[in-house]
């Protein structure tokens, strides 16, 4: 009989890992793995998982099988293990990255009883030679980690590992540990139902994680916003998550032209590179790693001070995993995350294409974010309960809802019509069925189950979908409604919301946040449409300035600055010459040709007033690296045909001569003059160009047009106006 004893088990502990306690259920795991028994281990990252197989596997008889997903995170462990102990072939990995004399060294070490943690990716495991070298040997346990992998309604699902039991069927019979550091109770389902351990022990440690401040912002401005954030929080380690690997390289290149030191980790890049930036945060060479999803898994870094997530993720599962990164020590962990409607449809439109099923899937599961982002309850409440965890207190301290609450409202009646309307349609609808009763939104679907004809249809048509969804989620919250497990997302009343129907009480709801939805700005642009002026004193004398700049240099005003160029500098008070490039429309060649007067303008008025700059002014951004920039300038200097260079980028001319006019307006000096020649009359030429110089009063086309007359086409004004603002502007 196995040792078991608490004395024996702490001596091995301290002996083997150097521990002299045991956290939190790991001690009531490890004794139901070593009593042959069926284990399911849900325990949030920096629990202790991986603990809870290694520690058995040392003391039992035989050789544990770890079923593990990554190659990176089965070296990590694999290595760990055996700086522990005195032996190396204690643990070893089978995988691809193994060369033939490496594979017959680990089956050596196993064969003579060495080893007692074998690792395997699940593609390994079912390869033919491998099922056949271990039906040789005595297994302890199989322990399946990240086994949220095999359900399709977790956020990492692999195919493959739905193919783990009848692999182990085929190996031979022992005891399972399953283990996930993110399940709802329909994943758990899952795991169970497809592992054959239904009957299985489940140990569930508590997801709360009490050190971590959730906030959720709208996505305006976030580039400057995380800036701003970083240089609030210097010498402070982050993570900063973005979906797609060219969002990555970009906020990873602005972060360092403003001083940051920030590196990029995605799968486009070559492994040594991945390796090398990875090696360079966990030791401090850098501050900040911009990744995609790609990151993270098995990254054992306590001291990750916040996570940024610069798009929402997928599903609550990636966003608790991800977050769950910070503060692993305990101390501080800031999770902030910017929320746009607009990335919710692109992630549904990257969803075309996959088959029905898991679209189906993937769409509830963006809903369940939406839910979260958009809700205005306690974020950790929220959490907790789509884990199926019930978190008591109504306001947590340390999430943005809880410090900065919405007013409530009376919502007795509302709820008590929600649960009417749910009882009168019955178990079999979700949440938008739901709501097009309440708001009596004819459709197919109701108009063929009749319940358009229904008394309570329309009930709640005084108030829009919007109001009624944050009713719903609040009654889930409450516990007044629930989901099916099996059939993820039906909805139906709960013996706590059929007793609150039969005594109804006063019950304070809050609405839901509405968040701007405004798209991400972009430094290269110029402000258009209505004037963002901030200081109307200090855009008068820019204007006053202008016009004494331009009659120095007998020019239109227009061409010296236009005017959301002094629209910005009224907001951002640019006090030298590198921070007058970063203002709208200037680029190098303006800042040095014209930038001087203004810059010790605003300099003086900055003092005066003792104006405080705002700190958006250290963003800078990254020199435009457009390859169509460059593509273009480099084609006119080649004096090539407007239409081959339009076509070669796929363009038309219209669009070409907007790139141009930009790159011109910037201060960028460029020379048309091989195609004005081409396609426009010489004496047309210098009709426009002497408007520009001597009578207009502004930039326009439109009026160009209207003084010049029909002869002159919009194109023709335009190519001459280029002419004109490179030869005098710049």
């Amino acid at each position: 009989m196995m040792q078991t004893d608490r004395a024996y088990l702490l001596e091995q502990l301290k002996i083997h890992f150097g521990f002299s306690q045991f956290k939190g259920n790991q001690e009531a795991v490890i004794r139901n793995v070593m009593s042959g028994k069926d284990t399911f281990v849900l325990m949030p990252t920096g629990g202790g998982k991986s603990l809870c197989y290694q520690f058995p596997a040392l003391l039992m008889e035989g050789t544990a099988i770890v079923i593990s997903p990554l190659i990176a995170l089965m070296k990590n462990q694999v290595d760990a293990m055996r700086a522990f102990s005195m032996e190396d072939g204690v643990a070893h990995f089978l995988n691809s990255s193994l060369n033939k004399a490496a594979v017959n060294k680990v089956k050596e070490d196993v064969l003579s009883g060495k080893t007692k943690l074998l690792y395997f990716a699940p593609e390994s495991l079912t390869k033919e030679d491998n099922v056949a070298f271990l039906q040789k040997i005595k297994v302890s346990f199989y322990a399946i980690d990240e086994a949220h992998c095999i359900s399709e309604w977790g956020h990492d699902f692999r195919p493959e590992y739905r193919r783990i039991r009848p692999i182990i069927n085929d190996i031979g019979k022992a005891p399972l540990i399953a283990l996930t550091a993110t399940a709802t109770p329909k994943v758990q389902l899952d795991i169970q139902k497809n592992l054959g351990m239904a009957d299985a022990e489940v140990f569930k440690s508590s997801f709360n994680r009490p050190n971590l401040y959730y906030e959720i912002r709208s996505k305006n401005n976030a580039t400057k916003e995380i800036i701003r954030y970083i240089k609030q929080n210097e010498g402070k380690s982050g993570i900063i998550y973005c979906l797609s690997r060219k969002k990555v390289e970009e906020l990873a290149d602005l972060l360092k032209v403003n001083d940051i030191k920030a590196l990029a980790y995605h799968a486009g890049m070559d492994a040594a590179t991945r390796a090398s930036n990875q090696d360079r945060f966990i030791h401090e060479d850098v501050d900040v790693i911009v990744a995609t999803i790609a990151f993270g898994m098995g990254i054992d870094k306590p001291d990750v001070r916040y996570v940024i997530h610069y798009d929402i993720p997928k599903s609550l599962e990636g966003y608790y995993q991800e977050t769950g990164r910070a503060g692993r020590d305990g101390g501080e962990g800031h999770c902030l995350t910017f929320y746009s409607y607009k990335d919710i449809q692109k992630l549904e439109k990257f969803m075309q294409g996959k088959p029905i099923a898991e679209q189906e899937i993937g769409k509830l599961l963006l809903m369940e974010t939406v839910a979260y982002a958009e809700s205005s309850i306690c974020r950790r409440k929220s959490l907790l309960h789509y884990f199926g965890e019930e978190y008591a207190p109504d306001n947590c301290g340390s999430c943005d809802n809880c410090t900065h609450p919405k007013v409530q409202f009376e919502g007795k009646e509302y709820m008590s019509l929600l649960l009417e309307t749910l009882e009168a349609i019955g178990d079999k609808f979700k949440t938008d069925y739901l709501i097009s009763i309440l708001t009596g939104k004819v459709n197919a679907l109701n108009k063929s189950y009749k319940h358009n004809k229904i008394e309570l249809f329309g009930a709640g048509a005084e108030k829009d979908a919007k109001f009624w969804n944050a009713v719903l989620r609040q009654a889930l919250i409450l516990g007044f409604v629930d989901k099916n497990i099996e059939n993820y997302g039906l909805l139906f009343i709960s013996p706590k919301g059929a007793e609150y129907l039969e005594h109804p009480y006063s019950i304070l709801l809050t609405q839901d946040h509405e968040y701007e939805q405004a798209d991400e700005e972009d430094s290269a642009a110029m402000p258009t449409g209505k004037s963002g002026v901030a200081d109307e004193e200090l855009f008068s004398m820019l204007k006053d300035l202008r016009k004494k700049v331009a009659k120095r240099n007998n020019l239109p005003p227009f061409v010296v600055f236009q005017d959301p160029s002094l629209e910005d500098m009224s907001v951002q008070y640019p006090v030298t010459l590198e921070e007058m490039q970063n203002i709208a429309g200037v680029g190098a060649g303006k800042a040095r040709k014209f930038g001087k007067d203004f810059v010790d303008l605003i300099r003086r008025y900055v003092e005066e007033k003792e104006i405080v700059r705002p700190q958006d002014m250290v963003v800078k951004s990254v020199i435009n690296k457009s390859t169509n920039k460059v593509f273009i300038i480099q084609s006119i200097d080649r004096k090539m045909d407007f239409e081959d260079i339009a076509g070669a980028k796929n363009q038309t001319i219209d669009e070409l001569l907007t790139e141009i006019e930009a790159i011109v307006h910037s201060g960028t000096k460029l020379n048309i003059d091989y195609m004005i020649q081409e396609v426009i009359d010489e004496d047309k030429v210098e009709d426009i160009y002497e408007y520009f110089r001597e009578e207009a009063e502004t930039d326009s086309i439109d009026e160009a047009q209207r003084e010049l007359g029909s002869d002159y086409t919009e194109e023709e004004i335009r190519m001459v106006r280029i002419k004109f603002m490179s030869e005098q502007g710049n």
